[in-house]
């Protein structure tokens, strides 16, 4: 068994193989550490490239494209090691990038993940959208980061250089105990992609582990490589998957009051949408409202097979509404935030 599995899920983005394979692979040298990439099916050449370019480097090729929660689960259960390192195909790594993350793991035994910092490739003094400084959520679900609140992303000067703890870490760059992953089941497949790593994270903090922000550790993310932020079917995804999220995960006595006010400020943004001729986003919130209630039946029984429910929220929840606090307050550094439980 391997140490270190750095797993990369493609799907149809060879160019971005092309353009960060030679870092990854040059920046992870180790014979405790394993390169693997699996491909979603992809249409683009990705396999063909990958063999005659990278005949060592191990890959899993899958018929059809099972999205990054099924991806991801179907290919690490074909991987044996002691961490798993979840990797985009569109993140650049730096010299010594794992060590910090590796140590974090090794000397914390309650440290269930921990991620890097995350910063833009493409304006690189600047924080990446997708992780930044670490995740958090507010009591409605709303997730946001040290270093990008809704759509305002901050300059790294150094603000967020220490080691702490997270809500959840980005699926962008992860690592995750290999055990940890399969005890949990590891991803849930229903969220097909986005907040999945949200989920996960939120039922390790219910089993009391930890999840660690480590900025010694910096990757460089393009971000958007997928699907787009506007794209309809994104906002489908992140509007139905926040209320999964919502389902399993909220302490009994805040699950009917949190989900209704959710569901609430989910119409409010669809009329919003409506309003300014945006038909297919509009369209997208109903769908994704449609979804979450035909699936709850379903969510019910995961909700039951969950880490048990506690009576509040874990640790680095804003006990307030970050869309208040963004929109109405003007308040778009994580430093203007002080209501953490």
């Amino acid at each position: 068994m391997t140490e270190m599995a750095i797993v990369i899920l493609n799907w149809n983005t060879k160019e971005q193989l092309e353009t960060f394979l030679p870092s990854i692979i040059s920046f992870s040298q180790d014979e405790s550490v394993e390169i693997i990439v699996a491909d979603n099916g992809s249409k683009d050449g990705s396999a063909a490239f990958l063999r005659d370019n990278y005949p060592h480097l191990r890959t899993i090729l899958f018929e059809k494209n099972y999205g990054f929660t099924g991806g991801y689960n179907k290919a690490l259960a074909q991987v044996e090691a002691k961490y798993y390192v979840i990797l985009n195909s569109d993140i650049e790594v730096t010299e010594n990038w794992l060590l910090p993350l590796k140590k974090c793991l090794e000397e914390d035994g309650n440290a269930a993940a921990c991620m890097p910092k995350v910063k833009s490739y493409h304006k690189r003094e600047f924080f990446e959208y997708a992780g930044a400084a670490g995740g958090f959520i507010d009591k409605y679900g709303y997730p946001f980061c040290r270093g990008r609140i809704m759509d305002t992303v901050e300059k790294d000067v150094g603000q967020y250089d220490e080691q702490s703890d997270i809500f959840w870490t980005t699926g962008a760059c992860m690592v995750i105990r290999a055990d940890l992953f399969h005890q949990l089941g590891g991803f849930d497949d229903d969220f097909f992609a986005h907040m999945e790593e949200i989920d996960l994270c939120w039922r390790l903090k219910k089993l009391d582990y930890s999840i660690k922000y480590i900025p010694q550790s910096v990757v460089y993310h393009v971000g958007g490589g997928t699907l787009p932020n506007e794209h309809s079917f994104k906002l489908f995804l992140n509007y139905r998957n926040n209320l999964f999220l919502l389902y399993k995960n909220l302490p009994a006595k805040k699950l009917f009051p949190v989900l209704l006010v959710r569901i609430l400020m989910d119409w409010l943004s669809a009329v919003i949408f409506l309003l300014n001729g945006k038909t297919k986003n509009f369209m997208a919130v109903l769908r994704s409202h449609n979804q979450f209630m035909g699936s709850l039946k379903r969510l019910k029984k995961k909700r039951k097979r969950n880490p048990s429910q506690s009576s509040d929220y874990p640790g680095q929840v804003f006990a307030g509404s970050i869309v208040y606090q963004y929109f109405l307050k003007k308040k778009t550094r994580f430093s203007e935030l002080r209501r953490f439980l």
